[in-house]
């Protein structure tokens, strides 16, 4: 049985995101197909993961000096001890789903917040001796479902595929921590040439429900 985690950035349902509905899809021919595998949705914009502030750098900086947990401060402790929860999370499941919009050629900054927890020195990834880095998830599997108004996916060949800083950003960091199997599922361009909505939609759904079936 394998682990999932179902991560969204979106703040609105299937019934009105692009994303939403390509991830429902996705979701629902996934657990048709691996009925044994445990799925747990994680919403970013109602999971409780604290921002990157100064208490979380500060007590990430006294740990590295040597500082034990137990002496940091309160806000310190509290803060970091929920990212870590959060982080373990994410080490111990098998397989991820990213589903999020572009917004201003990047994704949510929650979905920033949550990438920013999961990257580690010595949880997800171990810089070595030679001045290199070794990704720590080697073993697992991610697919990003990304929707945007304009065509922008990479070799597209949009007029804003330059752009594009959501699944550009998410694949270099999926790389980082060591996920080579990666891919992305597109719907777009939707703003960019409405009366081909319907068309650039199915297309989406079509390549999810294929995907879905052998992640």
């Amino acid at each position: 049985m394998a682990t999932v985690l179902y991560i969204t950035a979106h703040p609105r349902d299937d019934e009105r995101s692009y994303s939403m509905t390509v991830g429902k899809e996705f979701l629902q021919v996934y657990r048709s197909t691996h009925p044994q595998d445990e799925v747990v949705h994680l919403d970013l914009f109602k999971l409780d993961l604290p921002q990157h502030d100064g208490d979380v750098l500060d007590a990430r900086d006294k740990l590295r000096q040597g500082v034990s947990f137990d002496q940091l401060t309160p806000a310190e402790q509290s803060k970091l001890g929920r990212i870590f929860q959060v982080l373990e999370q994410f080490i111990a499941a098998d397989k991820y789903i990213f589903v999020s919009p572009i917004w201003n050629f990047s994704y949510p900054t929650v979905m920033k917040n949550y990438l920013d927890a999961i990257v580690l020195p010595g949880k997800t990834v171990r810089y070595n001796s030679d001045g290199s880095r070794t990704g720590l998830l080697g073993d697992k599997k991610a697919v990003h479902i990304q929707a945007s108004g304009s065509i922008m996916s990479p070799g597209s060949g949009g007029n804003y595929e330059d752009c594009e800083m959501g699944h550009r950003h998410m694949k270099a960091i999926m790389d980082f921590v060591g996920i080579t199997n990666f891919q992305g599922i597109f719907v777009e361009g939707m703003q960019e040439f409405p009366n081909r909505a319907a068309e650039f939609k199915e297309k989406a759904l079509r390549e999810a429900r294929q995907v879905a079936e052998i992640f």
